[in-house]
């Protein structure tokens, strides 16, 4: 019996064809390329050769199914081919499109200028088992802006010597190293992510090779503690450190006055009377550029008012900041929220939300030579409460105040350098010291020798642009002026005079809150609360650039609402809409009926 071949069934081993192939490369790029991926790439591509051979005598290419199937096959491999390249473009040339309302995922212009000017090799190591993504999005858009900038992830547990070498304590902790010098960023876990603010500032300070500034913290009257636990400051101090500030507790009547090397001076929620001498000294470091922070809570009498005055600023006495805002979102009618802030350096990047747990108003008046802004505004709703002496909160209606109220205020004013040391010393002598007392005497011989040349150079406009002259026909005195041990000083005062004429005026600037609770530990970190005294330090430390280095913010469109319009909300919602969409559809049925 003569068996007879159906070429019909055999066409469908074409499909042996691309499976040979395929496995063949999958072998090849896999294992290598050994015996067993080319047999079966030849075996697949004579199957093929084979079957275009066999199909052609059968005047397969003048089939119509041919042309359409030519046609799907080149446009398929067309479109394969212009994939491979958009994505081979978009590896070679990546750019990145940040699409977010808030620009989440873009670098802040100042960190960009810095990483820009960054011409030496920076690198970041976190010692983190675990990648955070967004910390990993982060530096790899430091390092695509900078390529000076590199960054890695080290596992603590796997590699325990490289994290003692750091001295690393706890997974998480972010080192900065730079020119043989390290230090240690930040500590990042589930909760905390890196700080683009915290890691632009380190490089910074890593190039500029900047000294860090020192901010002193007032204690010996009930001030908040420095340490960790309830009402402290501890997380205060923790990123002042990180902003590149030297911290340290200071107490005005054992050291005398304000030091030299202050550059900022807080007291924190004092509860008892500031003495005389330290009033004075405080008064006495206003008069040259300075910065102070007053974080004043309510009730407490601090005797700071006369201070206050002389910049135009006031304190409700016994009053208390009532904000239903507060009890909306179950912080309570005594926290007072606010989401408006003044035009002013220290506010003006903010966008969110803040809040001061027990606060009272701070009022400002006009006052010659003094700018004065308030910085920190409350709602409408808020109102004004009096505290009565059994501490008390008085709910009279109608005897309260309506809001906006001023929180937090920011003022400063012009000061030259000259008109302070003389303050200094008259201040320093009130403390009494014999010493001081023994070195009055340089100090009365210099009044006189300041003196004469005042009375040579009675045409007052003309004593800055003759300073050099009078210093050098003054040749037999200066010796004299010399000799109190201020040769040095006077000598760089000369200079001063004719560099202040070209610099920027220095400044004397004061930020008085009225409330210490908003910076204490467990609030310091939430919402804008850090933001806000860390904002407020740099711009006491004059140093304004650095305030606008600020973590990117989600925009906030959460509505607050009162218990009012909550309920009128409710009851449109569930009530009225519904009603109006009945009786609509019954008119409607009414009429065709």
């Amino acid at each position: 019996m003569k068996r007879t071949i159906d070429w019909k069934s055999l066409k469908f081993l074409f499909w042996l064809a691309p499976v040979l192939v395929t496995a063949g490369l999958t072998v090849g790029f896999l294992s290598g390329w050994g015996i067993a991926a080319f047999v079966l790439l030849a075996l697949g591509l004579w199957v093929a050769i084979a079957w275009v051979v066999v199909e052609t005598r059968g005047g397969f290419w003048q089939r119509r199914s041919t042309q359409v199937g030519t046609n799907a096959v080149i446009a398929t491999v067309s479109v394969l081919v212009i994939l491979g390249l958009i994505n081979f473009l978009g590896v070679r040339y990546s750019h990145q499109f940040d699409l977010t309302e808030g620009q989440l995922y873009t670098l802040a212009p100042q960190t960009q200028e810095v990483l820009q000017e960054l011409d030496t090799p920076t690198k970041v190591w976190v010692f983190s088992p675990t990648p955070n993504p967004n910390d990993e999005k982060l530096l790899e858009n430091y390092a695509r802006t900078s390529d000076q900038f590199t960054f890695e992830y080290v596992d603590p547990q796997a590699n325990p010597v490289m994290a003692r070498d750091f001295g690393v304590t706890t997974p998480g902790e972010v080192y900065i190293e730079s020119g043989g010098d390290r230090r240690q960023i930040q500590s990042v876990n589930q909760m905390e992510s890196l700080s683009e603010r915290n890691l632009t500032n380190a490089i910074v300070n890593f190039t500029a090779a900047a000294e860090p500034s020192k901010v002193y913290f007032v204690q010996g009257h009930g001030e908040r503690p420095l340490e960790p636990g309830q009402g402290g400051f501890a997380e205060v101090l923790k990123a002042l450190e990180q902003e590149n500030y030297t911290v340290q507790p200071i107490t005005l009547v054992v050291e005398g006055g304000v030091p030299e090397d202050a550059d900022v001076v807080i007291i924190a929620g004092p509860q008892r009377e500031l003495l005389e001498p330290e009033l004075k000294a405080l008064e006495a470091y206003l008069q040259r550029p300075s910065g102070v922070m007053l974080l004043l809570d309510p009730t407490f009498n601090t005797g700071l008012d006369d201070l206050l005055a002389e910049w135009g600023i006031s304190l409700g006495e016994d009053s208390l900041i009532v904000d239903p805002s507060g009890q909306a979102l179950g912080l309570g009618p005594g926290v007072p929220l606010v989401t408006q802030y003044g035009s002013h350096p220290i506010t003006e990047d903010l966008d969110g939300i803040s809040f001061y747990p027990l606060a009272q108003p701070v009022a400002l008046e006009e006052v010659a030579d003094v700018t004065a802004t308030p910085i920190l505004i409350t709602g409408a709703d808020a109102q004004v409460q009096r505290i009565d002496e059994n501490g008390q909160v008085q709910t009279d209606t109608g005897s309260e105040q309506q809001g906006p109220f001023a929180v937090g205020v920011a003022a400063e004013r012009e000061v030259s350098q000259s008109p302070s040391s003389n303050e200094s010393d008259s201040a320093t002598e009130e403390w009494g010291d014999a010493a001081e007392e023994s070195a009055a005497t340089p100090e009365a011989e210099e009044s006189p020798t300041e003196s004469e040349p005042t009375d040579g150079s009675t045409p007052a406009g003309a004593e800055s642009q003759n300073s050099e002259e009078e210093s050098a026909e003054a040749s037999p005195t200066p010796e004299e002026d010399a000799s109190p041990s201020d040769s040095p000083g006077e000598d760089a005062n000369t200079p001063n005079v004719e560099g202040d004429s070209d610099a920027e005026p220095e400044m004397a600037r004061l930020v008085v809150i009225g409330n210490a609770s908003f910076a204490s530990d467990g609030i310091f970190e939430q919402q804008l609360n850090g933001d806000v005294f860390l904002n407020a330090v740099n711009w006491l430390n004059q140093n304004d650039e650095a305030i606008a280095i600020r973590p990117k913010e989600v925009t906030n469109r959460r509505i607050l609402l009162t218990t009012a319009q909550q309920l009128k909300l409710a009851v449109a919602s569930l009530f009225i809409v519904p009603l109006v969409g009945f009786a609509i559809a019954f008119a409607l049925w009414w009429r065709r009926r």
